[in-house]
């Protein structure tokens, strides 16, 4: 990333930090705002569902439905979603097809003028904060914009990357906070390879990582996972309690439905 890159990226967290530090729990983890006595806390406080690529959707223990990064049909078969919110990090059929959601969602997307630029973002829908980060993706060689989000569900903090494509600088490291859940891409091409996504995990240090956009490429799961502890589940779900989490970072490899089909 040249020093220009990283100068924008800088001057544009400027904005992010102090626009989406004010009751974050993503910033103190410790503290669950609004969601009553501690006890509660042994709760299930999220379910993550995987539908391929960079395709998930994040249900609160309040019910708000998140849908990230829809992809179009023909990779993986089409869920029926009905969120309140559709995040989009890329302009790519691949990442935008928000017309599959259902119902009339709040649509966020973390770049203007079709991908030239960023769009910033911090706000809040129902019970949850959410925020973007800029960084940058891979295509051909060339450096072009991307968006990463933080969902602030107020006990847990989940962090989708989007399509990364290098290690973070200190600004960004800063923006997340303290991630709880990272969806992170190991594909490489278009997005960081498994050991710069190692790296990564090394700089935001969550307690569960989850690989996304690797085609079902095994291989690449492979040279992730070496090394971390890790889970491979047979389906596509994550129920996640934040006085369950692992203390170190756990890899939690979801199966999504239809997995195994690859395209490019």
């Amino acid at each position: 990333m040249s020093r220009l890159h990283a100068i924008a990226i800088s001057l544009f967290l400027c904005w992010s930090v102090s626009a989406s530090s004010t009751d974050a729990s993503c910033r103190d983890p410790d503290v669950a705002r609004n969601f009553g006595s501690l006890a509660y806390a042994a709760a299930p406080d999220a379910t993550i569902e995987y539908f391929g690529h960079n395709f998930f959707q994040i249900t609160s223990n309040r019910g708000t439905k998140i849908i990230t990064d829809p992809i179009a049909p023909g990779m993986y078969p089409t869920p029926v979603v009905t969120p309140h919110v559709v995040t989009v990090g890329r302009e790519h059929p691949n990442h935008n097809y928000v017309e599959l959601a259902k119902g009339n969602p709040v649509i966020l997307r973390g770049l203007s003028s079709y991908g030239a630029e960023w769009n910033k973002i911090s706000t809040t829908v129902r019970d949850v904060l959410i925020y973007n980060i800029p960084v940058y993706q891979q295509a051909f060689g060339a450096a072009l914009k991307g968006a990463a989000f933080v969902f602030d569900l107020g006990v847990v903090c989940i962090a989708h990357l989007g399509d990364l494509s290098h290690p973070l600088t200190p600004e960004q490291i800063k923006a997340f906070g303290k991630v709880d859940i990272a969806m992170i891409p190991i594909g490489g091409t278009f997005t960081m390879p498994p050991d710069t996504a190692r790296e990564v995990l090394g700089q935001l240090k969550p307690k569960i990582a989850i690989p996304m956009h690797y085609r079902e490429d095994m291989s690449l799961i492979a040279m992730f996972l070496k090394g971390f502890p890790n889970r491979r589940l047979p389906n596509n779900t994550l129920v996640i309690s934040k006085a369950a989490l692992p203390p170190p970072t756990q890899i939690v490899v979801l199966t999504p439905i239809g997995g195994g089909y690859r395209a490019d």
